[in-house]
């Protein structure tokens, strides 16, 4: 399985949406490309200047976006320093700026870099709510991993990256079919290669936490000779640890979870509170609005605060 993840920026575009989605426009091809195009599809006015910092991050991502829209929206770029006389028209006062005009006329704005939801939720008010093709894959492929199909799963999440390289949903559900699919290395190898900012975010840690627990247990301990030590010392917390990553890799999460609770009951500082931690590790790993996640996290908080 190919996991394409060094796709160039600005290249390719999701599936169905048309070429000409994104184009330069200026003063003289303004009426074609925005007023008159807008009379069938929104139109994005990105106004922007090659001095302007904030325009190297809103751009891309703006590219970004309106590809994924696959048609339901077009950009049109405008370089203000080229042209100043439809920038003063337009009263833009500083960059980036952003109009979008629906039926031939400006119905929404914003000024300076924004993040990315926010971006989406301007786009997604220009097209009526209308979910993306990108965000239908996706759902598409977490309902082929959640259903044990994790080769179809990959292959989708393949394409959404083949489309946008570092769309961190996309990245998280391939290292967890990585990890279904019993290839915790290849898993980790993306992981490694992760530029830092993807890797920071919450999908992609959460992934992370299911390869680390999957690396422990590909040397998981025998559960019978372990419940063995623990029932002769209730307070060997080590081979008690042990257990629980043996029960996790058996498929026993919420017997790993049990033993991992009692640890921190009885010492929750115990080798630098690593029961505690690798909870935290499996609540990742499960989601945080799965129903063992959300019991568990109310039992480990009844431990540490009573």
């Amino acid at each position: 399985m190919t996991l394409i993840l060094d796709n160039e920026t600005g290249g390719g575009g999701a599936a169905g949406a048309p070429a000409d989605v994104i184009k330069d426009v200026d003063t003289q091809s303004f009426v074609a490309e925005v007023i008159e195009a807008s009379m069938t599809t929104p139109v994005i006015v990105d106004f922007w200047a090659p001095w302007c910092g904030p325009c190297k991050q809103l751009t891309p991502m703006l590219e970004k976006l309106v590809r994924q829209a696959a048609g339901a929206v077009r950009l049109a770029k405008v370089n203000i320093d080229e042209n100043q006389a439809l920038a003063g028209q337009l009263r833009v006062q500083s960059v980036p700026t952003v109009y979008a005009f629906v039926s031939g006329q400006p119905v929404d704005a914003f000024v300076g870099a924004q993040p990315e939801s926010q971006i989406k939720a301007f786009i997604g008010r220009l097209t009526g709510g209308a979910r993306s093709p990108v965000d239908e894959m996706l759902d598409q492929a977490r309902e082929a991993l959640a259903g044990g199909d994790a080769e179809t799963a990959a292959q989708v999440y393949s394409q959404v990256l083949a489309e946008d390289s570092v769309n961190a949903a996309a990245i998280a559900g391939m290292i967890r079919c990585f990890v279904a699919l019993g290839d915790a290395g290849a898993a980790r190898q993306v992981i490694d290669g992760l530029d830092p900012e993807v890797a920071a975010t919450e999908e992609v840690r959460a992934s992370a936490s299911a390869v680390e627990l999957a690396e422990q247990g590909s040397d998981t301990g025998d559960i019978a000779g372990l419940r063995a030590q623990v029932a002769a010392d209730a307070d060997d917390h080590q081979a008690r640890y042990d257990l629980a990553v043996a029960l996790y890799g058996a498929g026993q999460t919420e017997a790993a979870i049990d033993e991992l609770l009692d640890i921190v009951r009885r010492d929750r500082t115990w080798n630098e509170e690593a029961a505690r931690k690798q909870l935290l590790k499996v609540f990742d790993t499960l989601g945080t609005s799965d129903p063992l996640t959300v019991a568990s996290r109310k039992r480990l908080s009844s431990i540490l605060f009573s």
